[in-house]
Order: structure tokens, then C-alpha cells, then sequence
């Protein structure tokens, strides 16, 4: 099967204020002759991770204490949108809400948001949670006004493993493998720092390249690799617990500031339950996708020992050493203050 051929950057920017402005004129046209609101909510991942089921909670919460005035339109599996155009697309108003991975926000200069992909810096969710449930979580939300964005709140989707078609246990395995990564140039130099090369490439097109050889492994959460049945195309999948993915609910500020305030208080209370039941079924959905990939047969799954994490650990502190160098350690050092308070 051919891939597509994307258009040009060029081009693209073209056609996403084309299509900005359309919806735009459609959304004033609609405004005008009917009282009610549609939310276009897009992402990239399937209906079935926590984010997909988070998402389609909000949607119904929102419809039934509204009764259908403010209805939700979610676009899963990246229908409209991919990692490569969703945050332009909200700045351009061709969208309305979106829950990108934190690693996202350093590409419209936001680097600080970067600290959550550092790898061995968080034990547990717990940990995210003291962050981001936090002044110092409010705080990264609040800079995101400086591009024109509204954070509404943060939610998990666990943590990330390793996988290839051979197990990545020790810092040598990874050598010469070509790894997909986000955008994100601390998960970049994550694969450079263990001999891996990294390959930037947009979520939904990783199984793809994982089954053409273009690149070789990969990381993600288990409901992330079950759904996206990479399981068909890696034949190793090593639990190393590395690193969090977690996302944040944005909109545009222009768009949030003309919704009145009674909904504005409304979509507030939604997503903030939302948010919290996709928090709660995170690790169910982990833990169902893992109960499944272990009955397909088709991955062999491996847990590192104590002392395989800790060598791996120890090979990637370079990289905690280069962000702090790019945003300023007073980052770093307030992340492990409190997580070091009592």
C-alpha cells in the first residue's frame, strides 16, 4: 500500500487557515441562528485508552446537564488532526479543545512542560500527581496563556515500556536500534544517551513504520501499544517503567472567553470529573491491556531487575543535566522539592 503524501509545510499552514476560516464563518453563522454550542474535541489516541474514555465521559456529562444544548463532538485516532498539526490547529480555531501529551507545549516554546518526560524522575503516579496537583502544576498551566491557551487540568496515562524485537533491559540492547520518539528533545537524547538513534514520528503512524522497518521499537504505555496493536509488529516488550505520559485539556482563550459564564462553570465541573475518572481508570486500562497482550501470545514480555533499571538510570542522567541547562535548574530543583516533602 502507498503512503499518503502529506502536502507541503507551506501548503499545509494554506489549508489550515482555509479551514480555520471556514469554521470559523460556519461557527458565527450557527451562533446566529441557534442558541446552543458544539465543542469540536480532537486526539490522536483510540476510543479505548483512559484519554479516549476520559474524553467520551466528558462528552456525556456535558450533553445530559445540558440536554443537548452544548453538545461534544469527539475525533479520536487523530480523524482531524495529528501530533504534527493539532496544536496549530487549535491556535488557528479549526478546533476547539485538545488533550496533547505534555512534551507537546515545548514546540510553541514552552520547554518547562519537558520535565515530564524526563526519564527515572517520577517512582509512581502518586508522584505526577503531587506535581501536578499542585502549585507548581498551576503554574506551568498559567504560562501557557503566554501562546494564547487556557489550561483546563492534567491527566494520566501511566507509564511508558520499551519495545523492539529483542528485549531492552541493559543500556547495550538499545545500541543501533532506530527508536520512534514524539517530538520532544528530552525523549530524543533519552535514545541517544542509551545508543539508540531517535526517529521523531506522529503517533498514528508509528505501527506503520514499526511494520515497514523504518524504525525498530518504540515506547508507550501498555493501552497505548495494545490498542494500536503493535503487538502484531514487535515481538519484545520490556517493562521498564521509564518514564510518564501524561496530557493536558487546552483551549484557545478566544474561544473559552466567548463561552458565557454560567458554561464556562458547567464544562469546568464536566471535565474536572472527567479528568478524574480518567485518572482512576488508568491503570485498569493498563492493566486490561496487559491481561490481553499476555493472552494474545504474540510479544514476549520481560521485567528488568533491580539492577538493569538502576544501570539504565544511571546511563540517562546526562539528560536531566541538558534540561536543566535549557530551562534553568530552578525547574528541576522545585520538581524534586516536593517530591521530597513530606
Amino acid at each position: 500500500m502507498s503512503t499518503p503524501v502529506l502536502p507541503a509545510c507551506a501548503h499545509r499552514r494554506h489549508w489550515l487557515r482555509a479551514a480555520a476560516a471556514s469554521v470559523l464563518a460556519a461557527s458565527h453563522a450557527i451562533a446566529e441562528s441557534t442558541p446552543g454550542l458544539t465543542i469540536r474535541f480532537s486526539h490522536v489516541v483510540a476510543e479505548e485508552t483512559p484519554k479516549g474514555l476520559a474524553l467520551q465521559r466528558f462528552k456525556n456529562l456535558v450533553e445530559q446537564r445540558t440536554h443537548g444544548r452544548i453538545r461534544v463532538q469527539v475525533y479520536p485516532d487523530g480523524q482531524l488532526y495529528g501530533d504534527q498539526d493539532e496544536m496549530q490547529a487549535l491556535q488557528l480555531g479549526a478546533v476547539d479543545m485538545l488533550a496533547p501529551s505534555l512534551s507537546k507545549f515545548a514546540r510553541i516554546g514552552l520547554p518547562e512542560f519537558e520535565l515530564f518526560d524526563l526519564p527515572f524522575l517520577f517512582d509512581a503516579v502518586a508522584d505526577v500527581r503531587r506535581i501536578t496537583q499542585g502549585p507548581l502544576g498551576q503554574r506551568l498551566l498559567d504560562r501557557l496563556g503566554r501562546q494564547g491557551l487556557v489550561g483546563l487540568g492534567y491527566f494520566d496515562n501511566g507509564f511508558k515500556q520499551m519495545s523492539a524485537n529483542r528485549p531492552l533491559l541493559e543500556p547495550g540492547d538499545f545500541v543501533g536500534l532506530r527508536m520512534r520518539v514524539q517530538a520532544s528533545r528530552v525523549i530524543a537524547e533519552q535514545m541517544r544517551a542509551l545508543g539508540a538513534q531517535p526517529v521523531t514520528l506522529g503517533f498514528s503512524e508509528t505501527r506503520r513504520a514499526l511494520a515497514a522497518g523504518v524504525v525498530d521499537g518504540t515506547e508507550n504505555p501498555i493501552s497505548n501499544f495494545w490498542t494500536q496493536r503493535m503487538h502484531e509488529v514487535q515481538s519484545d516488550l520490556s517493562l521498564t517503567q521509564h518514564g510518564y505520559l501524561g496530557y493536558a485539556v487546552v483551549v484557545h482563550q478566544r474561544f473559552w472567553r466567548g463561552i458565557p459564564t454560567p458554561d464556562r462553570d458547567l464544562l469546568g465541573q464536566a471535565l474536572r470529573e472527567a479528568l478524574a475518572y480518567g485518572n482512576t481508570i488508568a491503570d485498569t486500562q493498563n492493566d486490561k491491556a496487559m491481561a490481553a497482550l499476555r493472552a494474545a501470545g504474540t510479544t514476549r514480555i520481560h521485567q528488568p531487575s533491580a539492577s538493569q533499571r538502576e544501570r539504565l538510570r544511571k546511563a540517562v542522567q546526562p539528560v536531566h543535566q541538558g534540561l536543566a541547562r535549557r530551562i534553568g535548574s530552578q525547574w528541576i530543583d522545585a520538581v524534586r522539592y516536593a517530591l521530597a516533602k513530606p
